[in-house]
């Protein structure tokens, strides 16, 4: 029997969890309609415009897929991504990471009780520390130059302490309200986190290095027009070196000549995101005016 050469790129994405509804959007920004808007019903959503499948999966297996070919791309965060890569005999090998997407930041801390005193990490020597990141946390114990024990947990850290199963936990941070509400509070950093999209190292059948290289140049273009914005306004021609120290990173602009004696012009360019109020008031001190600034929906270089 012959089996037929994939040729639709598959992406692993959450089937829930904090990642998930960016994910989606995410995608959806890069103009990827799927058949069934019963999201978390099904385990493979195609894509009616594009050859691409979702694979709607736990956040633990991602890493997993995409090591094994299974998936082509996933969407992850860095942390299930760590820990699975120091848990695993191949050590990530097989798994590139291809983007940072900005998404779902936030930090692997140790918390200790309110009430408990805390004098840097030597303070966790001979702790018990419950934690669901253990590879993480011990290589941070280690590199600290600090014995403690580490209690594996799957869910519910925060509540170690109060039941007397840990000394302290460390645990995903990204407001610190769950941990104040367990009388908790945060003491050190272990990782920072945020989304990531990987890729397998596997080689591929050439019209999946097709799509993929296609998918990723959608994925820089939605992630480029969120970090910028576009800015029109008219201004003395005499006035755009003051401008363009101003919005530094501006890219080269457009100029066209307004009326006709060649004194005034029009400026239109995609600046960076922080085009501020305050930004807007030192434009115009310059000489700007009838100044526009609008968001970008999708760029591509």
């Amino acid at each position: 029997m012959v089996v037929k050469e994939k040729e639709r790129l598959a992406v692993a994405v959450q089937k829930s969890g904090r990642l998930y509804e960016k994910s989606i959007a995410l995608l959806s920004q890069c103009g990827l309609t799927f058949d069934s808007v019963k999201w978390k019903e099904k385990l493979i959503l195609r894509c009616s415009d594009f050859p691409v499948d979702l694979m709607m999966v736990r956040d633990d297996d991602i890493p997993e897929y995409v090591a094994s070919g299974i998936c082509e791309m996933g969407i992850v965060g860095q942390n299930v991504l760590e820990e699975r890569n120091r848990s695993e005999a191949d050590g990530g090998s097989g798994i590139e990471v291809l983007r940072e997407l900005g998404f779902g930041r936030c930090r692997l801390s140790v918390a200790v009780p309110a009430s408990a005193p805390y004098e840097g990490p030597r303070s966790l020597d001979g702790k018990r520390i419950a934690t669901s990141y253990p590879g993480l946390l011990g290589a941070y114990l280690k590199a600290q130059g600090v014995s403690a024990e580490i209690v594996k947990l799957k869910g519910s850290v925060e509540i170690a302490p109060s039941l007397h199963i840990a000394d302290a936990v460390c645990d995903l941070v990204s407001t610190g309200s769950t941990l104040h509400s367990n009388g908790l509070r945060e003491t050190q950093t272990v990782f920072e986190s945020q989304a990531v999209l990987i890729g397998t190292r596997r080689a591929l059948p050439a019209v999946v290095v097709e799509a993929r290289r296609k998918a990723l140049i959608r994925i820089d273009g939605v992630r480029k027009a969120a970090r910028s914005k576009y800015i029109m306004m008219n201004a003395p021609k005499s006035a755009l070196p003051a401008i363009q120290k101003i919005l530094p990173g501006m890219e080269e602009p457009s100029i066209m000549p307004l009326g006709t004696s060649g004194e005034r012009i029009a400026i239109h360019a995609v600046a960076p995101e922080n085009v501020f109020w305050e930004t807007m008031e030192k434009l115009k001190a310059v000489g700007a005016s009838s100044i526009l600034v609008l968001p970008i929906e999708k760029i591509i270089a």
